[in-house]
C-alpha cells in the first residue's frame, strides 16, 4: 500500500496515537480497495469540531469524526487523493470513557470508520449500517481490537466476600 498521510494537529491531544498507528489503521481500512491513497487527518478541539459539524451536517455540538471525500472533477483521471478526516480529540476521550474502551481502541475505530466513509461506505439505511459495521468489526479484529459495537464486560472481581 502506497499511503501518504498528512496529520494536522490543531489542538492539545495527549492521547493521540502516533503516525505509524494512524497509518496502519488507514491502510487496514484500504486493504484490497486501493493500491495508493493520500489523505489528511486533522485533529481538532471542541470549538472547531462544533463549527464544522454545524456547517457541514447542520447539527449542534462536535461529533467524533467527519469525513470529506475528494470528488474527482469531471474529465480528470482517477486520483490517489481520498479526502480528509476531521477527528475531535475531546469527543474521542469522552466517548472512550463512556463506552468503557481504551482511547487507542476508539481512535482505531474512528479512523477505520472515517476511512470507510471516504471509500463510499455509509450507514444511512439499516442494510448499509449492518454491512458497514460488519466490515469495521472485521478490520478492527485483524488489528487486534474487539468489536466497537459490543459493550465490553465489566471487570470481574475474583475476591471472595
Amino acid at each position: 500500500m502506497d499511503l501518504a498521510l498528512d496529520l494536522q494537529v490543531a489542538c492539545e491531544a495527549p492521547s493521540l496515537p502516533g503516525d505509524a498507528l494512524l497509518s496502519a489503521w488507514v491502510a487496514a481500512a484500504l486493504e484490497g480497495q486501493r493500491a495508493a491513497a493520500e489523505l489528511t487527518i486533522r485533529v481538532v478541539g471542541e470549538a472547531e469540531g462544533t463549527e464544522l459539524n454545524q456547517r457541514w451536517r447542520g447539527r449542534p455540538g462536535p461529533t467524533n469524526v467527519l469525513s470529506f471525500p475528494f470528488e474527482v472533477p469531471p474529465g480528470l483521471p482517477p486520483q490517489d487523493l481520498l479526502g480528509d478526516l476531521v477527528i475531535c480529540a475531546p469527543v474521542v476521550t469522552r466517548e472512550a470513557a463512556e463506552q468503557g474502551k481504551t482511547e487507542e481502541a476508539h481512535w482505531a475505530h474512528l479512523v477505520v470508520h472515517g476511512t470507510l466513509h471516504l471509500l463510499g461506505h455509509d450507514h444511512m439505511t439499516e442494510p448499509e449500517a449492518v454491512a458497514m459495521e460488519a466490515l469495521e468489526t472485521a478490520i478492527l479484529a485483524r488489528l487486534g481490537f474487539h468489536s466497537p459495537y459490543e459493550t465490553p464486560e465489566p471487570p470481574h472481581d475474583h475476591r471472595s466476600t
